[in-house]
């Protein structure tokens, strides 16, 4: 095998997995794309003998650029328009559904409540969280001390579970029958059947970024967000050329709206406890572009090798 053969073998075993923390890290799966085409131009010059754990070099390689991606971007943030999410994935694998840590890690909420955290600690979080990384390998990659990462670990768990939902093994029957509920009230504009599948202080979130209208960008409380569905659901029955159909993003159930064969809308439906908890809407047509193109994530793919 040649060295060009060689890099490329071990990248693309990998590849999952490095986007998987990429996408976590950045909460953008088109940046994720640039961060891991960066990283292997990056990755092919190094000299293979060098490198004693492939899978520990390249995700600390990754998680160096996704950082610098997430730092270069940060007025961009701030400078959006309503609110920002993170872009939903098309997943390819539903095997990975049985992992929870890497269910959860992916779910729209978790992604909203990584947004609160640091730029490093939300690495740190991930790595060692979510891929298991040591301190150490964590260390290297974030550009800190090991005991500076122990303490943006404590700090970045205890903020993570003193906020996050709870969450355990997915229940798909019950999700799809919960989905088929909601789907059968909003269609029906059934105000009553809605407002009792959605928990008390149930939000809708909405990201334009100011280039595409929206039913509403922020809305908290089950009647107003009740009140938003059904107009959504009734003005797209008055257009002929848009249907609706619920979807799967980060493994949860999500609506779609189609106009003829344009993704013009996504919305993820966040259940907990058997009730809808938040959506999370994407109208961004630059986002949705990547709402289209399929995922493969991984968690671990017992690759620490070298050959």
């Amino acid at each position: 095998m040649s060295t060009t053969d060689a890099h490329a073998d071990r990248f693309t075993h990998l590849r999952p997995l490095l986007f998987t923390i990429a996408y976590e890290i950045l909460g953008s799966a088109t940046e994720a794309d640039d961060v891991l085409q960066d990283s292997y131009l990056r990755w092919a010059q190094v000299d293979l003998e060098t490198v004693r754990d492939t899978k520990s070099y390249l995700a600390q390689l990754v998680t160096r650029q996704a950082l610098n991606t997430r730092r270069a971007g940060a007025r961009r943030r701030e400078d959006y328009v309503g609110p920002w999410l993170p872009e939903p994935l098309l997943l390819t694998d539903t095997d990975a559904l049985t992992d929870v840590v890497l269910a959860e890690s992916v779910s729209m909420g978790m992604m909203v409540l990584l947004e609160t955290l640091t730029a490093d600690e939300r690495a740190v979080f991930v790595l060692h969280e979510v891929f298991g990384f040591d301190h150490d390998d964590i260390a290297a990659a974030v550009g800190k001390s090991v005991a500076a990462v122990r303490q943006m670990a404590y700090r970045a768990r205890s903020h993570v579970q003193a906020r996050r939902n709870r969450f355990g093994p997915v229940d798909t029957a019950r999700t799809a029958e919960l989905t088929d509920r909601f789907m059968t009230a909003a269609t029906t504009g059934d105000m009553d059947g809605l407002l009792a599948m959605l928990t008390p202080d149930a939000t809708w979130t909405t990201d334009s970024g100011g280039k595409a209208s929206a039913a509403a960008l922020r809305a908290t409380g089950a009647q107003q967000v009740a009140e938003i569905l059904i107009g959504v659901f009734r003005t797209a029955h008055k257009i002929s050329s848009v249907r609706v159909e619920i979807v799967t993003y980060n493994h949860e159930p999500a609506i779609a709206i189609y106009r003829g064969q344009t993704l013009e809308a996504v919305s993820v439906i966040e259940f907990v406890d058997g009730k809808i908890a938040n959506f999370y809407g994407i109208r961004n047509p630059d986002k949705l572009a990547a709402l289209t193109v399929p995922r493969a994530i991984a968690r671990d793919l017992n690759s620490r090798r070298n050959s």
